[in-house]
């Protein structure tokens, strides 16, 4: 019999610091002083909010202080932008160039810093220590000396095709992204590739990984958006296999309304939400167009009174007023953000960036990468007579679900969990295509189940 003076203890946890920090210098290690034999690959899987910026930021200002230059991949001009931003901001030793168009222009917060160059050829930026550009004008680049170091961003919306055509500009590169967003775009049919290891439709990693697998994926362990309310939910629905916990605790987010509730649902929804982290504020059921005017009219509604109401966002960041540029609507097709849009205008609440701080309202694909203080969710299902798989794809939900730092308030008709029994799977099975887990059915019913706690009927 073991005396429990002397048995062994399990080891305390760390912290989520600790053990971010400790994922963090592992990465950094293999990217920056590669071991002798080591793949001339680094992949890194970061849930929402996971730091993945940050680590990006680390990574350039180390390969730039080993004497390397350094070219870095993104999607999208915004993606860049953002980049550049962040990247002269925490690193003003540092000289960006930022690669565009001949008919675009950089966004002026990327422009603002002494520290950038824009160009519209790599020749004028050859004195740069960083040059930044989106992977469309990295493929018409050319160079006789491919660049030492590459770090691709949001490589899981990058097709492999995306990846081909610039892999001849660098030896070596580290790959960051999210597995649990939306998988890349494309416009052309794509089932005659399907199955094989050069699909062109697969992201840039699935296939990076399918012809190397040496590589180990490292994984961020700690997500510093999601609050202790919503990394267990979002962890368990859409990343069984690679979990990740909150960087704060129970308590440490709180909203504060300064106005009392008016008695409406709505009111109650926000309270909810508040309170919570969630609240789902669901409609009597119907099959609707896709544009549902009464749907359409409670998120506006809803937004409303999140500003009316006064509310005041606690973190580990201070108090903040919630303004309209820290809210954000999210639906799945962009005819529904347009009617969400002209139902906020009716109302009073600030839609144009422009003119100030604005209430953003988009597509789950336009929101992927974007963070905001709260969130009002159109959900996917809601109304629809059946359930295809642009409406169930993993990645759409997963997207709305994980913008916020301190609540979500989904929207929807009632009626959804039964939608989705009486759709089963119908996709055909395809030999050689892994199966993608957890899917659509699976991920739905879990938010659903966790959702069914925080629901407010409007009737």
């Amino acid at each position: 019999m073991t005396d429990p003076v002397t048995a062994p203890h399990p080891e305390p946890e760390p912290s989520p610091g600790a053990a971010a920090d400790a994922v963090v210098d592992r990465i950094l290690d293999a990217t920056v002083r590669p071991a002798v034999g080591a793949p001339r690959g680094v992949v890194v899987d970061s849930p929402p909010g996971a730091g993945k910026s940050t680590l990006v930021v680390r990574a350039a200002r180390e390969l730039v202080a080993a004497g390397e230059r350094l070219m870095i991949v993104a999607q999208t001009n915004n993606q860049v932008d953002d980049l550049v931003d962040r990247l002269a901001s925490k690193a003003p030793d540092l000289t960006v160039g930022r690669l565009h168009a001949s008919d675009g222009r950089p966004a002026a917060e990327a422009l603002r810093h002494p520290n950038v160059t824009a160009a519209t050829k790599v020749a004028d930026l050859a004195e740069q220590d960083v040059v930044i550009s989106t992977s469309a004008k990295w493929q018409w680049v050319k160079t006789e000396a491919p660049w030492r170091h590459a770090i691709v961003d949001e490589a899981y919306q990058m097709r492999s095709d995306a990846l081909l055509a610039v892999a001849r500009l660098f030896e070596r590169a580290l790959f960051v992204g999210d597995p649990g967003q939306l998988d890349p775009f494309t416009v052309v049919g794509t089932d005659q590739w399907a199955g094989l290891s050069y699909d062109p439709s697969n992201s840039a990693v699935v296939t990076l990984l399918a012809h190397n697998p040496q590589i180990e994926p490292h994984r961020l362990p700690v997500s510093w958006r999601l609050p202790a309310s919503a990394a267990p939910l979002v962890s368990a629905a859409f990343y069984p296999y690679t979990p990740f916990r909150s960087g704060t605790g129970p308590g440490d987010r709180t909203l504060t309304a300064a106005v009392r509730p008016d008695g409406s649902a709505v009111d109650a929804a926000v309270d909810e939400a508040a309170e919570h982290g969630w609240a789902l504020l669901e409609l009597p059921a119907r099959h609707t167009v896709r544009t549902d005017p009464q749907a359409v009219s409670v998120v506006a509604a809803t937004v409303r009174r999140l500003l009316d109401r006064g509310l005041t966002a606690h973190s580990e960041q201070g108090s903040t007023p919630l303004s309209a540029d820290r809210i954000a609507v999210g639906t799945a097709h962009r005819d529904q953000a347009a009617a969400v849009r002209a139902a906020l205008v009716g109302l009073g609440v600030p839609v144009d960036p422009t003119a100030g701080p604005a209430v953003s309202v988009d597509t789950a694909n336009r929101l992927q990468g974007r963070e905001y203080d709260v969130t009002v969710v159109l959900h996917p299902l809601s109304g629809r007579p059946d359930a295809t798989a642009f409406h169930l794809e993993t990645g759409r939900l997963c997207v709305l679900a994980s913008r916020h730092r301190h609540a979500c308030i989904v929207v929807a008709r009632a009626g959804i969990a039964e939608l989705l029994d009486e759709h089963p799977a119908t996709e055909p099975v395809q030999l050689g295509v892994t199966v993608k887990f957890p899917d659509g059915w699976e991920a739905h019913h879990a938010v659903l189940a966790h959702l069914a706690g925080h629901r407010v009927a409007l009737r």
